[in-house]
């Protein structure tokens, strides 16, 4: 991209041909190759028969060699998994050629019609088998109706030893000679770029070569993916150490059945719009148990304990019991899973609960064969009356029971609150929403106070200060500067409170007495829910505030009057202590309570200034599969999954399905998005409370974490339904672990584009953040303060939200020090500067003529620049936007989701990690802490030496007219002199061609000691003589 910025067209063939030349394939001469494409599948095909379908095949053509796969007739999304062999002729031209696919629809009379194609340069192939590769199909022309991806998996293989065979393997060459040796070494060799080799950790030597082989097959994959055909030098960089991810770490796209992605394939033109149209559709037998009437009298008294006991199969519930009566009334819903009722009978028994052994009330029996299928938007099915049986099947007289009993899906609305078999009809375990409360800055402004009444010696002087405190949160003022009785601050405190506001604002005016001791001199309470609201950056009227008079009295008895209690005050207002506030709720400014790299809303605290939303969220919650046992029950592993979703205000948790490795939810939730610039988060977490029932606070074990997805918005294109198959990552004290994978489907769609787009324009953040900024290390504060209060209200909600969901969800420890995070942020600042270092060494090369014609080209290109200089601008931005248009081809096909290489997990020291599991304050043994802290000490021992050179180049620039030293600044002022007169009698071209010139010179005209600039700067002063 570098090289196309800043040469002309003239020499971009020539550059592609040097790239080619230097490609870093390793591939040697003398061995028989052979290409192999492997057609897996192609999605969303164009419909081309008239009928809304099409039959396609695929023609690969390599090296004039063209072979087809099978016809798929009738289907737009077709399967082939074929594998084309090609032989290679000429394999020192090998890098140079292109694999074109091409897929036609077979139209059986006729030249085949073109469904699309695809050209995948050889120079990037791998050397072995990998993951398929999704590729958009391209247009042939401007006027082709192209659509859809295919999947190929494209790489070449090398035969050890012998001639070209027709890329037929050859047997034997497996000898050990010395050219078989060296052949192997040379292909177990791998080849980085020299401008990261300093950057990238030092394999131990036990590391095995198979696995940089891997490294290297990943990288290229990576870059073939995001258009840098080539040197992948940059990608080496960005992954810090010399590993690949696992495969099973990567994402995975799903096609499952869905009723948007059929609609959108034309299949399901007829289907009504679905709000269930991001899940699969999962069918339930549903039985409503209403009430029972004339029941038989099982008690003494007269009366019967009634309840229902509804048995399907091997998989039973029951009814709530009702004491002492015969007419009962339970209105409870009942949802049983497909897999659950293959029993052809449906049976429902009213027993009479007692103590040793229930009694039998009736029975009543239906046929799931002839139970009616109920879908939305149709009416609920009225519920009948049905008289009770015997438990012969005579039909005494046992009283009529009120049921319904239909079959439905997920979406019928009585689903939430019906009883459910594969969350084990547990209360808590049912999907539930949940709103995060609006949150507020409240700033209060402490200005003076007036005629306090200070204790103690009336010459000592007074050390006042101001103790606000609201809820958990505390703050204090600085001593007053005028230490008196009237003492002044001026100062700004903030907090952060939560609708709807029910605390009190308590401010204590406090006198230093003694180092240890502090005095009450006052106290004022103020009601939040009283206190001014603003929206912008006006000011609030301050106001004075009465002081009660903090006294400590003794207790009388109880009964008994208080004789030293003195007589309550009348309010004259004369001889009253005071206080001067401004208090004020800022609504203008977003209350952060998650990080702001990953937050899920910027939108202000006051309503009335919210932007209309610009489009919906929808999430499909599909299914999860390969987790881990979480926890024993019975003696073997189990695992009681749900899942959480945030994004905005909004929380959803799903239903919880008990005892499962691979959890079926199929639940889909809807947000409003006012900014695309936004990130949704969803966690994976096992349920510890639905055996001991402990869901209150604190109480319990606490939920065990699988783990979480980040989804940017921005990425995503509008209108289009992701399916993916996420990995679940968590990181442990022994290293990043894989607990399972979670399936999901989203959609990001747009009323207006425009909308859209505007927000591009807008700040990030509501405008008090840069009317009246507040500091990175309050608004840390703040962000905990939130997290908290967020945390105390959701667990009060019923059924309570745990605190350590919350925490994990809101990244409570994204701030803390950890060595793993500081190796994978140095890293990445090492991707940044590769594309700059891959510059410079291309211009080093330039002005080596290491490339004598590209050399002459860039000469011939800087003249031109420099006769017309207004063609600089136009010509770079125009090259940037070529660049873009290209690189469009080759944009990610998936949202961006959690990466181990890039998080410098996979590879992590087992002691980093340990530290950054520790807890605060720390609970490792002294030697472990002494350890840890030299170490600490090493790594910032090195950092503090380049801070040091970087200062020092710094002041040296300063030296040069601070006359530190005297002859070496004037020798440099007469320089400027004599520069001033030459650049104003010579023309500015003529200096810019002659010192373009100069710096492009030949190597005969160059000479390996620095010259008379680096020379004269390195001799300057800097302060480093000076530091102690």
């Amino acid at each position: 991209m570098v090289k196309a910025v800043l040469l002309s067209t003239l020499n971009f063939c020539l550059l592609d041909c040097n790239h080619a030349k230097a490609s870093p394939s390793g591939m040697g001469s003398g061995r028989a190759r052979s290409v192999v494409v492997e057609v897996c599948r192609a999605n969303s095909l164009m419909p081309k028969d008239g009928q809304g379908s099409a039959s396609a095949f695929v023609e690969v053509d390599f090296d004039n060699q063209r072979k087809q796969t099978k016809t798929k007739a009738r289907d737009l999304n077709p399967t082939w998994n074929e594998k084309l062999i090609f032989n290679i002729s000429d394999p020192s031209t090998f890098e140079d050629e292109i694999i074109e696919v091409n897929v036609y629809n077979d139209k059986k009379s006729t030249r085949g019609s073109f469904l699309g194609r695809v050209k995948i340069p050889c120079r990037n192939l791998p050397k072995e088998a990998a993951d398929p590769v999704s590729y958009t199909l391209d247009k042939r022309s401007l006027f082709s109706n192209v659509r859809g991806e295919i999947y190929i998996k494209a790489y070449y293989t090398e035969d050890s030893g012998g001639q070209n065979q027709g890329g037929k393997k050859n047997k034997g060459g497996g000898g050990g000679g010395g050219e078989g040796k060296q052949a192997e070494e040379k292909q177990n060799s791998v080849t980085f770029d020299s401008s990261v080799e300093e950057a990238v950790f030092e394999l131990k030597p036990s590391a095995q070569i198979k696995y940089a082989q891997q490294q290297q097959s990943e990288a290229r994959k990576v870059h073939l993916q995001q258009g840098h055909p080539g040197n992948y030098s940059s990608v080496m960089a960005a992954q810090g150490r010399t590993g690949s991810t696992p495969a099973d770490f990567n994402l995975r796209e799903t096609n499952p059945k869905l009723a948007a992605t059929a609609r959108r394939m034309n299949m399901l033109h007829s289907e009504k719009t679905s709000t269930y149209d991001l899940v699969e559709r999962m069918e339930y037998l549903y039985v409503k148990v209403v009430k029972a009437r004339g029941l038989a009298a099982k008690d003494i008294t007269g009366s019967s304990d009634p309840y229902v006991l509804i048995k399907v199969g091997n998989v039973s519930a029951r009814t709530r019991v009702l004491e002492k009566t015969l007419n009962p009334d339970w209105n409870q819903v009942f949802a049983f899973g497909k897999d659950k009722f293959q029993a052809p009978l449906l049976e429902l028994y009213v027993k009479d609960k007692d103590t040793i052994k229930d009694d039998f009330l009736g029975y009543l029996g239906v046929e799931i064969a002839e139970v009616p299928t109920r879908v939305p938007p149709d009416s609920p099915l009225a519920p009948q009356w049905y008289k009770l049986e015997g438990k012969k099947g005579h039909s005494a007289n046992l009283g009529e029971i009120m049921v319904s009993v239909w079959r439905g899906t997920q979406a019928d609305e009585a689903f939430p609150e019906a009883w459910q078999s594969d969350s084990g009809g547990h209360p808590a375990a049912k999907s539930k929403v949940y709103l995060s409360p609006r949150l507020w800055y409240l700033r209060v402004n402490v200005i003076e106070a007036q005629d306090l009444l200070l204790p103690g010696d009336k010459n000592r002087i007074p050390d006042v200060r101001v103790k606000v405190q609201l809820g958990f949160q505390t703050g204090q003022t600085r001593p007053s500067g005028n230490r008196s009785s009237n003492p002044f601050w001026n100062e700004d405190l903030m907090f952060v409170a939560a609708e709807p506001f029910e605390d009190q604002l308590i401010l204590t005016v406090e006198d230093r007495v003694s180092a240890n001791k502090d005095q009450v001199v006052g106290k004022v309470q103020i009601a939040v829910g009283t206190i001014e609201r603003r929206v912008d950056h006006r000011q609030v009227t301050s106001r004075w505030y009465n002081l009660e008079k903090h006294t400590v009295q003794e207790k009388p008895a109880e009964g008994q009057p208080n004789p030293n209690q003195p007589p309550k005050p009348k309010d004259t207002g004369k001889f009253m202590s005071r206080i001067h506030l401004r208090v004020c709720l800022d609504g203008g400014y977003h209350v952060l309570d998650e990080s702001t790299h990953y937050s899920s809303d910027m939108r202000p605290s006051a309503k009335q200034i919210w932007k209309a939303p610009i489009g919906v969220l929808e999430l499909g919650i599909l299914t999860g599969s390969g987790f881990l046992p979480m926890k024993t029950k019975d003696q073997r592993g189990t695992t009681d999954a749900y899942v959480v979703a945030k994004y905005g205000q909004k929380w959803v948790r799903s239903r919880t399905i008990v005892d499962s490795f691979a959890p079926r939810w199929n639940e889909q939730y809807t947000w409003e998005v006012y900014d695309p610039c936004t990130v949704l988060t969803v966690g994976v977490f096992d349920n510890t409370h639905l055996m001991n029932g402990m869901n209150e606070k604190g109480g319990g074990p606490k939920d065990g974490r699988i783990g979480k997805v980040r989804i940017r918005l921005s990425t995503l294109e509008s209108d289009r339904v992701y399916t993916h198959s996420y990995p679940l990552l968590l990181l442990q004290p022994s290293g990043v672990k894989k607990m399972g994978e979670l399936e999901l489907a989203v959609r990001f769609s747009s009323s207006s584009m425009m909308n859209v787009l505007a927000c591009y324009t807008r700040p990030l953040l509501p405008k008090m953040h840069y009317l009246h900024p507040l500091g990175v290390a309050q608004l840390e504060t703040l962000r905990n303060y939130a997290m908290r209060i967020v945390a105390a209200r959701l667990t009060r909600a019923e059924p309570p939200f745990r605190t350590e969901v919350v925490q994990y969800m809101l990244d409570v420890d994204s701030n803390l020090w950890s060595m793993r995070k500081s190796k994978a942020n140095w890293f990445r600042i090492l991707g940044v500067l590769s594309g700059m270092i891959a510059v410079g060494r291309w211009f080093s090369d330039i002005c080596r003529w290491k490339n004598p014609v590209t050399t002459v080209l860039v000469h011939f290109l800087f003249l031109i620049l420099i006769w017309y200089p207004e063609l600089i601008l136009p010509t770079l931005f125009l090259y940037m936007f070529l660049i873009g248009a290209w690189h469009y081809r080759f944009r990610q096909r998936h949202p961006p989701h959690m990466d181990p290489r890039l998080s410098h997990a996979d590879a992590a020291d087992p002691d980093e990690l340990d530290e950054e599991f520790d807890n605060i304050p720390t609970s490792k043994p002294q030697e472990v802490v002494r350890a840890r802290y030299d170490r600490l000490r090493a790594v910032s021992g090195r950092i503090q030496t380049v801070l040091g050179d970087m200062a020092t180049q710094g002041e040296r620039l300063q030296a040069l007219l601070s006359w530190r030293d005297p002859r070496a600044t004037c020798m440099f002022i007469l320089f400027c002199l004599l520069a001033a007169v030459i650049l104003y009698v010579t023309p500015f071209k003529v200096v810019a061609v002659l010192y373009g010139f100069y710096v492009l010179r030949h190597p005969r005209f160059r000479d390996k000691v620095p010259g008379l600039h680096m020379n004269f700067f390195r001799r300057l002063p800097a302060l480093s003589d000076r530091m102690l």
